[in-house]
């Protein structure tokens, strides 16, 4: 894990609120029609437009989130949903606290 990548990527007030947002996507995000569920996160479509953003600026933000191991990928045909990776975030939570 590096620290200093994901601080980096913290930085960013649109990248935190997607994090919060995917904590709990039942309260931010339609279920997708094609799953209808959340068990593989939310598409790259609805982060966009709830973020106000371009497709591109979003993929861009979740490409480096997924880069440091925030976020998950996983894809069903043509979307890709994302999903925060818990453990990561424990681990880096628990790395600040036992360091700082």
């Amino acid at each position: 894990m590096d620290i200093l990548e994901i601080n980096k990527i913290l930085s960013n007030q649109l990248r935190l609120n997607i994090l919060d947002w995917l904590k709990t996507p039942e309260d931010h995000f339609p279920a997708h029609k094609e799953l209808g569920h959340f068990n593989d996160g939310v598409c790259v479509q609805y982060i966009g437009t709830k973020a106000g953003i371009s497709q591109s600026t979003v993929s861009s933000y979740l490409s480096s989130m997924q880069k440091v191991g925030l976020i998950t990928a996983t894809r069903h045909g043509k979307w890709t949903y994302y999903k925060r990776n818990e453990e990561v975030i424990r681990n880096y939570i628990e790395h600040l606290s036992e360091n700082l």
